[in-house]
């Protein structure tokens, strides 16, 4: 099976990439990246498309990606790390032109992106600025299947992503600042005794999240699945990935 990614120098999409490169099912990795993507080195099943502009894809592109069977969009940045205006660019437009680029490559096609607990195609005055963009995002790729019931999206919501029990990825995922390390490492524990429906394990989500993108695309069910079966939360994830 040929799936894609993007995101893969981060934290969710090194989960991701480290899960599919021992997936023996997984046969081919396309990686859209706009840098080298150091875990990919010397991995024969993998192909770094090196892409700078994630708003459109060439025929040149698509070439590359034909046969391709689902995608994970793990690309994505902190709404305090850019401006809004890039935000909503790399939030919702460029897995929305991905999305409309690569919905015509296999049928059916399944789409996991990557959102975030907190978001809400629902916002109220307290929704935080990233819950009311993600939500957005959410919305447009459902109306995006409205329109083209062979394109499957799954929007899957992590809380606190943890990778301390995931050493596989430890080498390639970003350094965080000593103060959010700090933070991360104090708070984990403390949710993972009080409230482990807070905590997203990285070996966990980077299986699920291939495994949706694997699978035949069909809508979920059961407490914690929201948007008639296309909207996972973290709770939902949790039980679905058997943690």
């Amino acid at each position: 099976m040929h799936l894609i990614l993007t995101g893969a120098t981060g934290l969710v999409g090194s989960a991701c990439l480290q899960q599919m490169l021992i997936e023996k099912r997984v046969t081919k990795i396309s990686v859209l990246s706009r840098r080298p993507v150091p875990m990919a080195a010397d991995q024969p099943k993998v192909q770094v498309i090196l892409h700078k502009d994630f708003s459109t894809y060439e025929p040149s592109v698509l070439a590359k990606l034909e046969g391709a069977e689902g995608c994970v969009w793990a690309q994505g940045t902190g709404s305090n790390n850019v401006s809004k205006s890039e935000y909503t660019a790399i939030t919702i437009d460029y897995p929305l032109a991905a999305a409309r680029a690569f919905s015509g490559l296999s049928s059916p096609f399944k789409f996991v992106y990557v959102s975030g607990e907190g978001a809400t195609n629902s916002p109220g005055m307290l929704t935080p600025y990233y819950g009311v963009v993600k939500g957005r995002a959410e919305v447009a790729l459902l109306k995006l299947y409205e329109d083209k019931p062979d394109f499957r999206p799954f929007s899957v919501r992590p809380a606190m992503v943890d990778p301390s029990a995931h050493p596989e990825i430890r080498p390639f995922i970003p350094k965080l600042p000593i103060w959010k390390s700090t933070i991360s490492a104090g708070l984990v524990p403390v949710l993972n005794n009080v409230w482990k429906n807070g905590v997203s394990p990285t070996a966990d989500l980077g299986r699920y999240l291939t495994e949706l993108a694997m699978g035949d695309g069909e809508i979920l069910k059961g407490d914690g699945i929201e948007d008639d079966g296309r909207t996972v939360n973290n709770r939902a994830f949790r039980r679905l990935a058997g943690i």
